[in-house]
């Protein structure tokens, strides 16, 4: 199938095609007809199966005649709610690419930067905003955003959005919102308190799913390493020295993980950088711009700061803290071997994991390839520690205990 055969106008199919794009992918094919058509969706799509142009492409398609509208009188006629600033920005880019050859304004808010760029550009006039939720509610409050015009809603990325806390301030934009309006709601999973706030907001809507987010590329090469919690980042040193290289994510679990093993890195003499949920916007933004341009090789990260975050060309991905949800294993290992390239896929599995990687296994439906040949080796069914090298060369500096210290002390327990 071809996007001409989607019914989109050539204005948006020269746009599509010179993105690079030829034929769309499952989830255009599926929701594009129902969008068009002007029905509610509900759609369960991981990132990176093209989501973001299956609601751009008909939104802006179905906008083409209201295109010539003055400036000044242009009103907002789409809006797109994200829940984090990062997938604002890369859903904007998107639709800034889709409408080259149209007239239509499109602009983009989120918390973190000044307000008053965002304020000027909304005084423009413009059809199409994606916001994160805060700062929409910020700018309404100041009568600066009018949401009276709005006939289609989009909610990206649902599942995160509530997890996130946003669910109040989703209800709230949905009543400022037309009561006539097209909703979208796009999820990576339906959990039932996405399912809820779909049977609330949406009329009649149609279901869509593109089951890909049980499947991991068969480019990518994944290893398995059992290993104590506590030597996790000599682990990492280790693997850094001799095996993994090129460009590198490696995720952690909080973003109090992130700072420790990338002050630990920056010792050791490596180049990199991180993203978590309290960096600022503007921090955030320059570590990534830093990764993408290769200044730094190796960009530590949360779930929720690298969501929908577009990095192509990654060599491995390093589940430094492997995930509790398995589907986070796929969305994480899925940033490696895009685009027809090979990557790899490190796991370091502590005693307290094991449980994730029997959900992950079972998810993926593959055995994950185990490597024993390191030297802080843990064996899987007991907790006892098989030491394979008796002094492993490491930069990682450990503290000296104090005499005083080795003394036996006494315990209160």
């Amino acid at each position: 199938m071809s996007f001409k055969d989607l019914q989109l106008r050539k204005t948006i199919r020269r746009a599509v095609a010179e993105a690079g794009y030829d034929t769309p992918t499952e989830v255009q094919i599926k929701t594009i007809p129902h969008i068009l058509a002007k029905k509610d969706v509900i759609v369960s799509a991981q990132t990176g199966t093209g989501k973001t142009a299956a609601f751009a492409l008909p939104i802006l398609n179905s906008l083409l005649d209201q295109q010539d509208a003055p400036k000044k009188g242009k009103t907002i006629k789409a809006l797109i709610i994200s829940p984090t600033r990062e997938l604002a920005i890369q859903i904007q880019e998107n639709f800034k690419t889709y409408s080259t050859y149209t007239n239509l304004r499109t602009a983009v808010i989120y918390g973190g930067t000044s307000l008053e760029p965002q304020k000027n550009i909304l005084k423009k006039g413009i059809d199409i905003l994606t916001a994160t939720p805060g700062r929409l509610l910020d700018l309404h409050k100041q009568d600066i955003v009018n949401l009276d015009y709005v006939e289609t809603l989009v909610l990206d990325e649902a599942d995160l959005m509530l997890d996130m806390g946003f669910i109040d301030d989703v209800r709230k934009i949905e009543r400022l919102c037309t009561r006539e309006k097209q909703i979208l709601l796009f999820s990576a999973t339906i959990p039932h308190k996405v399912e809820y706030l779909a049977n609330t907001i949406l009329n009649n809507p149609e279901r869509i799913e593109v089951a890909q987010n049980s499947s991991t590329s068969k480019e990518v090469n994944q290893l398995l390493y059992y290993v104590p919690k506590r030597n996790k980042i000599e682990l990492c040193l280790h693997l850094l020295r001799n095996t993994i290289g090129g460009s590198i994510i490696i995720f952690r679990r909080t973003k109090f993980g992130v700072d420790k093993l990338e002050k630990t890195l920056l010792k050791n003499g490596y180049k990199v950088d991180s993203i978590h949920g309290d960096k600022s916007q503007t921090a955030r933004q320059e570590a990534l711009n830093r990764f993408k341009n290769n200044d730094v090789n190796i960009l530590i990260a949360t779930d929720v700061a690298a969501r929908g975050i577009d990095i192509n060309e990654l060599d491995a991905v390093v589940n430094f803290d492997l995930p509790n949800i398995p589907e986070t294993y796929v969305h994480r290992i899925g940033r490696t071997a895009r685009a027809g390239n090979s990557g790899e896929a490190y796991s370091f599995c502590s005693a307290d994991e094991k449980n994730y990687v029997k959900s992950i296994q079972e998810l993926i439906k593959l055995k994950i390839n185990v490597i024993e040949d390191h030297p802080y080796s843990m064996d899987p069914k007991a907790k006892t520690i098989i030491h394979k090298s008796k002094n492993p060369k490491s930069k990682h500096k450990k503290g000296r205990k104090s005499q005083a210290s080795k003394k036996k002390k006494k315990r209160w327990y």
